[in-house]
């Protein structure tokens, strides 16, 4: 990736870990309106990136970039690079259903479908072609376990998936979108409905999943920012309502010695 990052934007990353998903001189537009402006980073492999902010500043509109989520908004364009493993994932060459295995998607309300617990986890596989029962029998316990909820619902997997307690539909979603094999997973604000107790069960999941997987997180919860991600990027608006990114870097110096007052005032609950 040929990506020039602003020194003061530029931290070192978990060590040896490798950059999975890079960003440069990003704008987002939503028509003439301007959500983000000149954004570049770089995201670690196999690690949690937090986005942090307040609202308004464009964290979720910046999270939807990275699997093209903003196409399905009329009037979105994407101007700069934005790219996995060194491709542009804006390159008209690219599949975006593809793209959107690769990179899942978890989202703030728990949005399992009105199917029963297996279907929900085995709808991936079988729109991307898996037909045969045991393959899918196998995929569904592989994915439950990889989210942590196959002890509690299996002997459920027949009933409804709307029968389950909200955390657990959350890690249900989670499951879904591990069923597909995706080597990214978004997430945003995945535990703002949840109860405390689901919450720390979430964040046990995700910090689990960062041997395989690199996650990026939206957030308004700075203490959960602070457990589990292990970088952190903090976006404010300017005077236009446009986004931008004030700091990067590792979360503990972003919460222990940021470098930019702002960083320091937002961390702090000055102003947000």
């Amino acid at each position: 990736m040929n990506m020039k990052l602003s020194p003061d934007l530029l931290s070192d990353a978990p060590a040896c870990k490798k950059t999975r998903l890079g960003v440069a001189g990003v704008n987002l537009f939503y028509g003439d309106f301007q959500a983000l402006r000149n954004i570049t980073l770089e995201i670690p492999e196999c690690a949690i990136t937090a986005i942090i902010g307040p609202s308004g500043c464009g964290k979720s509109s910046f999270l939807r970039i990275f699997n093209r989520m903003n196409d399905l908004i009329t009037g979105a364009r994407v101007e700069g690079q934005v790219e996995l493993d060194g491709i542009n994932i804006y390159d008209k060459s690219i599949d975006v259903v593809e793209l959107r295995k690769r990179v899942g998607m978890v989202f703030q309300k728990p949005n399992p479908f009105p199917l029963s617990v297996f279907e929900n986890v085995a709808y991936g596989p079988r729109r991307h072609g898996w037909h045969n029962r045991g393959e899918l029998e196998e995929i569904v316990e592989r994915s439950l376990r990889q989210a942590a909820l196959w002890d509690e619902v299996k002997d459920k997997l027949e009933q409804s998936a709307l029968a389950l307690s909200g955390g657990q539909q959350q890690r249900l979603c989670i499951a879904r979108v591990l069923a597909v094999e995706p080597e990214v997973i978004l997430m945003d604000e995945p535990c703002s409905a949840l109860d405390p107790v689901a919450t720390l069960k979430i964040e046990e999941l995700m910090r689990s999943l960062t041997d395989s997987y690199t996650i990026i997180i939206v957030t308004h919860n700075m203490q959960q920012a602070a457990r589990v991600s292990d970088m952190a990027a903090f976006l404010m608006m300017e005077e236009d309502r446009a986004g931008v990114l004030v700091e990067y870097g590792p979360t503990s110096d972003i919460f222990t010695n940021p470098k930019d007052k702002r960083t320091e005032d937002y961390i702090t609950g000055r102003f947000g």
